[in-house]
């Protein structure tokens, strides 16, 4: 029986934009997306949110709130997540890549511009009813 697994993936907003990486080494690799990675046992949404981004990043974010949840199927990869999506704020700090080996090539966008390719859950995310919402809370 395979598990499904539960992702978290982070807007790190600054200025009406967002970080994002291109990911490396894990599945989806090449594809980009905003920083993030799996809960642990016993860890809330926001703990594993800020922990995930200054493990990626080196940055701290702050006022963590929920953005909305995707589920998505990697049928070639034969995984299966449920991703949380949070969006945080970041005042201050310059991102360095901390964990070369999943996410590099960091960058600052916007909606309007967002790299190619994506990572599937980000393919869902911009099909979802979340995603309005989350356009309007980056945006300020």
């Amino acid at each position: 029986m395979q598990n499904v697994r539960v992702g978290i993936g982070v807007f790190v907003i600054r200025d009406g934009r967002f970080l994002m990486g291109r990911r490396r080494g894990a599945h989806g690799a090449g594809s980009w997306s905003v920083p993030g990675g799996h809960l642990e046992f016993g860890e809330s949404f926001e703990q594993v949110a800020a922990r995930e981004v200054a493990e990626e990043t080196g940055l701290a974010v702050v006022g963590l709130r929920f953005g909305g949840v995707t589920n998505d199927v990697f049928a070639d990869e034969d995984r299966h997540y449920v991703t949380v999506w949070m969006l945080g704020d970041c005042p201050a700090g310059e991102p360095e890549v901390r964990e070369p080996d999943k996410f590099v090539d960091q960058g600052w966008f916007g909606f309007d511009g967002l790299p190619q390719p994506l990572f599937l859950p980000w393919v869902q995310l911009l099909r979802s009813p979340f995603i309005d919402d989350i356009r309007r809370q980056v945006a300020g």
